[in-house]
């Protein structure tokens, strides 16, 4: 199971992104600052844009999710009962686990965008495939709801990739990316803790090798 960029290229204007590298099982970070191209290359890892130059090759991946930022961009059942049976899963466990017991018929519009994004991740979360994009998971999160989002998502199997600018509340990440300057780079396996304890949760040491 691996997905592979090879010399992809995206020009927009004056914004460029270059990047090569192999996505194998495991948890993936993707970090760089907002408007660096993180949610560009979500959607181009995903299929739903088409790089300027180069190819994105899929090997033994049958099933692809993406989860996009804004939440509200998935959203296509009127009621929170409707909106979780989309995703094809029975919506009374899962509104009753975060909180929306009793609210079945209740907007998925009328919730916080908070609230909206738990409930969306809730799903994705439960939905098996082989490689899971997350753009941003974090945002509009608590901190409390970021420390179990990254629970769930160190318990699932696969390939998951993070794109996302915080770094407070991760998983054990099993390859650190970084896109600066316009390219991605790969800092390696195992650089992924603030104290450099591999058993603590966090991001790499601020001394982590690779260009920058």
């Amino acid at each position: 199971m691996l997905i592979r960029l090879e010399s992809v290229q995206v020009t927009r204007g004056p914004f460029t992104l270059a990047a090569d590298g192999s996505f194998g099982p495991g948890i993936h970070l993707v970090s760089g600052p907002v408007g660096s191209g993180k949610s560009t290359l979500a959607l181009i890892m995903a299929g739903l844009l088409s790089p300027s130059g180069g190819t994105v090759c899929r090997e033994g991946i049958g099933s692809l999710l993406l989860s996009l930022q804004f939440p509200e961009y998935h959203v296509t059942g009127s009621t929170l009962a409707e909106e979780c049976a989309s995703w094809g899963l029975d919506p009374g466990p899962i509104l009753a686990a975060e909180g929306f017991g009793g609210l079945d018929a209740r907007d998925p519009l009328a919730l916080s965008r908070g609230e909206l994004k738990r409930l969306h991740l809730a799903c994705v979360l439960l939905r098996p495939c082989d490689l899971l994009l997350l753009d941003e998971p974090f945002s509009a999160l608590d901190c409390r709801q970021k420390e179990i989002l990254s629970g769930r998502i160190a318990g699932r199997g696969g390939i998951t990739i993070l794109f996302t600018h915080e770094e407070e509340f991760l998983p054990r990440i099993d390859q650190y990316w970084e896109i600066a300057g316009g390219r991605l780079h790969d800092h390696g396996a195992g650089r992924h803790t603030r104290s450099g304890n591999n058993d603590e949760p966090g991001r790499p040491p601020e001394s982590a090798g690779g260009p920058i």
